[in-house]
């Protein structure tokens, strides 16, 4: 039932008792002393039920309030509609929680909810399993404090969770896990935790298959190609028939061997990840070699090659993979621009990063390929690949040496007006030659 109640009702209420108890006061002659004890009776009738009240809400374990008339059986209805309510949505709450906890309980992975400075409010079993993370035993604990993985405190500090951290499990060194930080609502962080041991074994069979079948080519494709040289070199040994059959094995020979090199620097760059072996790369004098190089290959097209080089300008890094990263994206800029086309070389400073970029006037790429150009063995054009001898590993080297070293790719391409491959490294890796 609901009541309304108002401060004119409880005025005239208390006004009509007065006067009801000066009236009586007036007709015995004691009017100042019944207008008191009626106070006084109206006072500790109130005080007696506040008190009532006190012991019901603070002694009380009973749902149901006390009995009462008047404006107190009002509040006490009132209070115990309010209670009803609030336990209503207390259940409420308690079973989208137990619902939450059940479905985190469900997951595959070991899950975490982190406050926003990282410290430790729930997990799920898993994560015990998989990260030694006891729920409630480490609640109140920063993640930090408990996961001291290098590679992950890193992980922390650089506050970009876009990519996973892979480490290795705290309670088993077999497994390894994939770990990533989603921020949720206000204030919360969820923290996943995910076994990919089996298809980090499966990434390291596949790199070692390519690299031992790689090493087993090298050495027959060496035999085969010094035999069909040898032939060649023959003077008059041949006739013309002949001749031009070895002279399409040495180039198919050819083609296999830089299709054999490129997976061995693939795998190479696939492992290589070692932080210490990093120096100062002198980029304006390595990149005028390879432009220098270029040369080379550049004889029957007759490209016109222009340079804008920043001559301070260094990066900290790998030199061998740095090198084939930009020699693979001049490279690919030299075998599809058209015969006397414009490809221009530029290293410079692009807002505060470094920026390494190839230009060209070719034909272009369209949309719906340049996502895909860094996957392995993928190639816009095969039949055009096969007259140029692409593999389609180029790119993905590029993408990998990439990875190592804090930079990011970016493809600008028009169809039928030229594409512009550019490297922007991160401030953190830029030196000075100065």
């Amino acid at each position: 039932m609901y009541f309304q109640v108002s401060i004119s009702t409880v005025v005239s209420r208390l006004i009509i008792i007065l006067c009801l108890s000066a009236v009586v006061g007036y007709l015995t002659g004691n009017t100042f002393l019944v207008v008191a004890v009626s106070a006084t009776v109206l006072l500790a009738w109130h005080y007696h039920h506040l008190l009532k009240l006190a012991k019901w809400l603070w002694r009380s374990k009973s749902l149901s309030p006390p009995h009462a008339e008047g404006i107190w059986g009002m509040i006490y209805d009132g209070l115990y509609r309010q209670m009803k309510k609030s336990r209503n949505k207390q259940k409420q709450l308690n079973e989208k929680v137990r619902r939450f906890r059940d479905g985190a309980e469900a997951l595959p992975d070991a899950a975490l909810v982190l406050s926003e400075d990282l410290m430790i409010e729930w997990g799920n079993k898993k994560a015990q399993r998989l990260l030694g993370i006891r729920w409630p035993g480490d609640v109140g604990q920063r993640i930090d404090n408990l996961l001291r993985f290098p590679e992950f405190i890193t992980y922390l500090e650089s506050g970009v969770y876009d990519t996973p951290c892979i480490i290795q499990s705290p309670v088993n060194n077999e497994l390894m896990l994939e770990l990533r930080l989603i921020p949720y609502g206000t204030d919360q962080v969820l923290f996943l935790a995910r076994d990919i041991s089996k298809i980090h074994r499966l990434e390291e069979m596949r790199r070692d298959f390519v690299a031992n079948v790689s090493h087993e080519l090298k050495t027959p494709l060496t035999v085969v190609r010094g035999y069909v040289e040898m032939v060649q070199s023959t003077e008059h040994a041949l006739d013309p028939y002949w001749l031009k059959v070895f002279t399409t094995m040495e180039t198919q020979v050819s083609r296999m061997d830089r299709l054999v090199e490129q997976l061995l620097v693939l795998s190479r760059v696939e492992i290589n990840i070692d932080e210490d072996e990093k120096q100062v790369i002198n980029m304006p004098k390595m990149i005028k070699a390879l432009v220098d190089d270029s040369q080379w290959l550049n004889q029957e097209k007759q490209h016109q090659l222009t340079t804008d080089i920043d001559e301070t300008l260094a990066i900290e890094g790998l030199d061998n993979e740095l090198k084939s990263a930009c020699s693979n994206l001049i490279s690919n800029a030299i075998a599809y621009t058209p015969a006397e086309g414009h490809i221009h070389v530029s290293w410079k400073k692009s807002g505060n990063k470094a920026c390494f970029s190839v230009k060209d006037d070719g034909p272009g790429i369209r949309p719906e390929h340049v996502n895909r150009l860094t996957e392995r063995f993928f190639r816009v054009d095969k039949s055009r690949s096969r007259d140029t001898g692409g593999s389609g590993l180029g790119l993905a080297i590029v993408k990998h040496v990439l990875n190592h070293h804090h930079a990011e790719l970016a493809i600008n391409s028009k169809w039928g007006e030229g594409s512009e491959f550019i490297i922007y490294f991160d401030p953190k890796c830029i030196k000075s030659l100065n």
